[in-house]
């Protein structure tokens, strides 16, 4: 039975998603450029040991899914896991994990939107950044102010193309690896125990590697705010939540075996250039003609899925704040088709600012803002985390029934879970890429408490 804590008629949203748009709008958050780019850099870190590294994230990923599921098909409120976490932990890391995570999305959105224009000037080299940065986000601003039914099915759509390229990609790999190409022999696995073997830079290396791979997972906890305006969130957003993990977890391990066993790992770039992309590499061994366009096509929706998705995020995590008192209540009024379309304004505002600091500040400012990302988003994956072992035993205490999805293991599963996080977070300052996640994250932290703490000083006073 469904304890709807958040009817409509004081969240105005619309029920209108269905199941297969909640499950797309999940793979739409959690799979940006990174598969197809940026995953060079973790096999740079690991190198084919890095496999073990995405099966281990995997299934922290997976009891984060479990976990919040179980909340969720029992308080399928506006605000998803923000909205949890308030309610099992308190106010103030309700207010913190909304607002921190809205500010890492913002920042995200940012990132993609230039990659975006980058991956343009792929055939137009000469048309100035700025033009598709600015056309971009004012074409994912207006599918994000029609009705969410258009939106889930625009996304639908948009992360069904990066899905059917993985799996493509994988298929053609593991027929490469086995079978052979036309013009290719089979090229078998020895790529993964060659050029220093399978641990090349031992267990350390593989370690640090787990901070970029699980930022990779980040986003798994996004089917969480599409539980207010799913038709059915006690079936689709369990479903949606466990279907997202196991794919990611199928791409991302079964992608990554096919590079490091088709390509010597110190040859794999790391590098944001499409044409060096593995996917293009094997694609153009196939002899897919212009491989390096498709995949640039490929790469662009990609990118523009994830803006997408996580505009609409940043939107209904604003929305619930307002609902709460933490926002303007202007926030939480909603357009006549049931869409926060003031609260998608300042996330609106928020990505003309972390895009210009894309642009502008390379060099300083915006690897701050990524730092936050990271920091802000495995602190919400530790409030979750916390939030489940309260929900527990409240439901044990109120003899209560237990919910109809359960994490197996808990509560010993969680624990392990929240040590693997918390850990992971400890480790950034010792990488090269987020050692920035404290010096920004940190700071924000203490910003957060202290306006949380002024703001209910004057609803008071």
């Amino acid at each position: 039975m469904v304890e709807d804590t958040a009817p409509a008629e004081r969240s105005g949203l619309r029920r209108a998603l269905s199941g297969r748009q909640v499950g797309m709008i999940a793979i739409g958050g959690a799979i940006g450029t990174g598969l197809f780019l940026g995953s060079g850099l973790a096999i740079s870190i690991a190198g084919p040991a890095v496999i073990i590294a995405y099966a281990v994230a995997a299934f922290a990923a997976l009891a984060l899914a479990y976990a919040l599921a179980e909340m969720i098909v029992v308080q399928p409120e506006a605000g998803g896991f923000g909205a949890v976490i308030r309610e099992h932990l308190g106010g103030l890391p309700g207010f913190v994990s909304r607002w921190m995570y809205w500010a890492a999305q913002v920042v995200n959105i940012g990132s993609e939107v230039i990659a975006a224009g980058l991956y343009l000037q792929f055939w137009y080299p000469q048309l100035p950044l700025w033009i598709p940065v600015v056309g971009f986000s004012v074409v994912m601003l207006a599918i994000n102010l029609a009705a969410v039914r258009f939106f889930g099915e625009f996304e639908y759509w948009f992360a069904m193309i990066k899905v059917v390229t993985i799996v493509v990609f994988v298929g053609l790999g593991i027929i490469y690896i086995l079978f052979g190409l036309p013009g290719h022999e089979p090229a078998g696995v020895g790529a993964l125990t060659e050029h220093g073997g399978f641990l090349p830079n031992g267990l350390g290396a593989v370690w640090l590697a787990l901070t970029v791979v699980t930022f990779s997972y980040l986003g798994t906890e996004a089917v969480s705010m599409t539980a207010a305006e799913s038709r059915d969130p006690a079936r689709d957003v369990p479903r949606a939540a466990r279907s997202t993990v196991l794919r990611l977890a199928l791409f991302y391990v079964m992608g990554m075996l096919v590079v490091v066993s088709i390509l010597p790992w110190n040859e794999v770039s790391s590098s944001e250039d499409v044409t060096e992309s593995p996917f293009v590499r094997l694609f153009s061994m196939v002899g897919v003609p212009a491989a390096a366009g498709i995949m640039n096509f490929v790469v662009l929706t990609a990118a523009l899925s994830a803006m997408n998705t996580n505009l609409y995020l940043t939107a209904r995590m604003t929305h619930s704040l307002a609902l709460d008192g933490y926002a303007p209540k202007w926030f939480a009024r909603v357009s006549a088709n049931g869409v926060p379309r003031r609260a998608l304004v300042l996330s609106a505002a928020g990505l003309a600012l972390a895009a210009a600091l894309a642009v502008f500040t390379e060099e300083s400012a915006f690897p701050l803002l990524i730092g936050l990302a990271l920091f802000a988003a495995l602190l919400v994956w530790l409030m979750i985390f916390g939030s489940h072992l309260v929900f527990r035993s409240r439901r044990a205490a109120q003899g209560l029934d237990p919910s109809p999805v359960r994490l197996p293991g808990a509560p010993v599963t969680t624990v392990l879970a929240m040590l693997f996080v918390a850990a992971v977070l400890l480790t950034t300052p010792f990488t090269e890429q987020f050692n920035t996640a404290w010096k920004a994250g940190v700071p924000f932290l203490v910003v957060l408490a202290i306006a949380y703490y002024a703001i209910n000083r004057k609803q008071r006073a």
